[in-house]
């Protein structure tokens, strides 16, 4: 098996894992283990906590002392065990901190995953820029069957979704084995604490436009975890009304939902039209618009009828919600940040995006759907509202403090490279 192929598998069961429960976890605390909307806030906070420090972590490790293949499946062993774990608990406090091992063992591996990649393809002679896409696709479409599988077995309401996800990471450990025995790292052995942290990074803030684009990275990494959160379980509360109780929408909300994540696909392809055309603050209105109209669209969505048709709508919009902001903005930083600090600054934006904005978005959130819940039952139109106003007054805010006056020049540079 040429190691391309064996890269595809990782990357395929890496996002499996994930897949197995994140999007539908919120649907078995809120339905089977009757959580408020805080403690299910709480539990999916964990990720944003772990993803604040282990992966800079995990990278030192790594470099220092163990191989990226070693470290990698040691490290989906013991997320193994937590997930296999935490499929027996029915506690919201123990549940978050069997959640935040699980996160802090598991979020260090995407970057490991990427890391592995590269060293693999290279070593095969591979242009990673041209082949690498070909093997995260895999990613992509093994979290999409893992939504269908979770939905179409019914365990969206089951810890099933945890085992599920622990044997899958088991799976992974294992074929770890079959990965290439590689370094971890390019960094230097000399380089700094502050440097192999990505502290080095956060000089950007002093630049006015780059600290306007860190904070906003940081309240859309809100914006998305609100979605991931609570998006499944409100599908699934349409199961309350007797019409819409046998309707396939509330029978498989993780495979309605998955149509989301097949419009990325569709949305990434077009980035280098539309960062040609419109620029960089262009595109990232966009996302905000598109993260409003995602809310707006389920605050008015059902599960039948024109209903149905805003709910399909709003799986398409999340493709451009995603993308135009995470893939964009990755790349923006890319080409406007000095080469010295690149890395840092990618580490920086992904700390505000998935560390802050995560735990931010998880808590607040969570309190949010409390505010609007009434006997257990809860009031989504209003809570989707409140959610679009939040995103679509980040937009009026950042068309306002976000000056970028040579915009298009860097967008053709990038698109250049895209």
């Amino acid at each position: 098996m040429t190691i391309k192929s064996r890269l595809k598998i990782m990357i395929f069961l890496q996002f499996f894992v994930w897949g197995s429960w994140l999007v539908t976890l919120g649907s078995y605390m809120f339905n089977t283990l009757h959580f408020s909307g805080s403690e299910v806030g709480l539990v999916y906070s964990s990720i944003g906590l772990a993803s604040l420090i282990m992966p800079s972590l995990i990278g030192i490790i790594a470099d220092r002392f163990v191989k990226a293949n070693r470290l990698y499946g040691i490290l989906h062993f013991l997320g193994a065990i937590c997930l296999f774990f935490a499929a027996k608990v029915s506690d919201p406090s123990l549940l978050f901190w069997v959640m935040l091992f699980n996160a802090m063992f598991y979020m260090p591996t995407i970057s490991l995953a990427y890391t592995i990649s590269y060293f693999g393809l290279e070593k095969e002679g591979h242009d990673t820029t041209k082949t690498f896409p070909s093997v995260r696709v895999y990613g992509t479409v093994s979290f999409i069957l893992a939504l269908w599988t979770i939905s179409l077995f019914g365990f969206e309401l089951s810890n099933m979704q945890l085992y599920i996800g622990a044997g899958a990471a088991l799976l992974l450990a294992l074929f770890s084995l079959a990965l290439p025995d590689c370094p971890t790292s390019t960094a230097k052995k000399d380089a700094s604490l502050v440097s192999r942290l990505g502290l080095d990074a956060l000089v950007l803030f002093k630049q006015k436009k780059m600290a306007v684009f860190f904070i906003f990275a940081m309240l859309l990494g809100a914006a998305l975890q609100i979605n991931t959160t609570f998006a499944d379980p409100f599908i699934h509360d349409f199961a309350l009304n007797p019409s819409f109780k046998d309707s396939l929408a509330v029978k498989y909300p993780a495979i309605l939902l998955s149509i989301g994540q097949i419009s990325e696909v569709v949305f990434i392809l077009a980035i280098p039209f539309f960062l040609r055309k419109f620029g960089i603050k262009t595109v990232i209105l966009l996302s905000m618009v598109a993260w409003t109209l995602r809310f707006v669209l389920f605050a008015f969505g059902e599960p039948s009828g024109l209903g149905f048709s805003l709910l399909l709508l709003s799986m398409i919009v999340y493709g451009a919600a995603f993308d135009f902001f995470n893939i964009s903005g990755s790349m923006f930083v890319e080409k406007e940040v000095d080469s010295r600090i690149r890395g840092s600054a990618q580490g920086l934006f992904m700390t505000m995006v998935n560390g802050l904005g995560t735990y931010l978005g998880a808590i607040i959130s969570g309190k949010i759907v409390d505010f609007f819940t009434v006997d257990g039952v809860k009031d989504w139109q209003n809570i989707w509202l409140i959610f679009a106003s939040y995103t679509i007054v980040l937009a009026i805010i950042f068309a306002i403090s976000f000056k970028y006056k040579n915009d298009r020049d860097v967008m053709k540079d990038i698109n250049k490279t895209a």
